[in-house]
């Protein structure tokens, strides 16, 4: 999936560094910023990509990061079902799965959101998919805990997001 120059170079503003990766915007604000990045499964080098869903927005990264940086990690993993968690570990790893191109003969990507196969690694992953549209209690539990830290998710006052595909030109799947 080759990736357009100009989201390329967004990307790259954003994160300070060069992606490693092929990905694609999949969720932007409504100015065509990229927030959420679809990676390939497999960097250039052949080694595995774990991160599938990666926030890259702001302000949104920055509030995730605070909500980690005061115990979200722990309390989401506490507040969450840990069977509906398994199970959304394995909806992501199939889909991620799925995106292998089909001679692949290297190593591939393991585990669930963020290569993690239990519990909650990253909460930046999970809100990531989550706002893809993915179906992930974590997202959806971050969606819910951003007022904590000066945030807001969207349609609660949060910035405006949308599908990068309902974007005019805007880079969609």
């Amino acid at each position: 999936m080759p990736t357009p120059d100009s989201d390329r170079a967004a990307v790259a503003a954003l994160l300070g560094r060069e992606p490693d990766g092929d990905f694609e915007v999949v969720v932007r604000h409504r100015d065509g910023g990229p927030v959420v990045i679809r990676n390939a499964p497999v960097l250039p080098s052949g080694r595995p990509m774990p991160t599938r869903y990666w926030l890259v927005g702001e302000p949104e990264r920055t509030w995730v990061g605070r909500l980690e940086g005061g115990g979200g990690v722990d309390r989401a993993e506490a507040d969450v079902d840990a069977e509906t968690l398994a199970a959304a570990h394995d909806r992501h790893a199939a889909e991620r799965g799925a995106a292998l191109p089909a001679d692949h003969e290297g190593h591939a990507p393991s585990g669930g959101v963020a290569g993690t196969r239990t519990g909650v690694k990253c909460l930046h992953a999970h809100y990531a998919w989550w706002l893809a549209g993915g179906d992930d209690p974590v997202g959806s539990w971050v969606a819910e805990h951003l007022s904590e830290v000066g945030g807001a998710s969207p349609g609660a006052g949060g910035p405006d997001v949308v599908p990068a595909a309902d974007l005019a030109g805007g880079g969609g799947l």
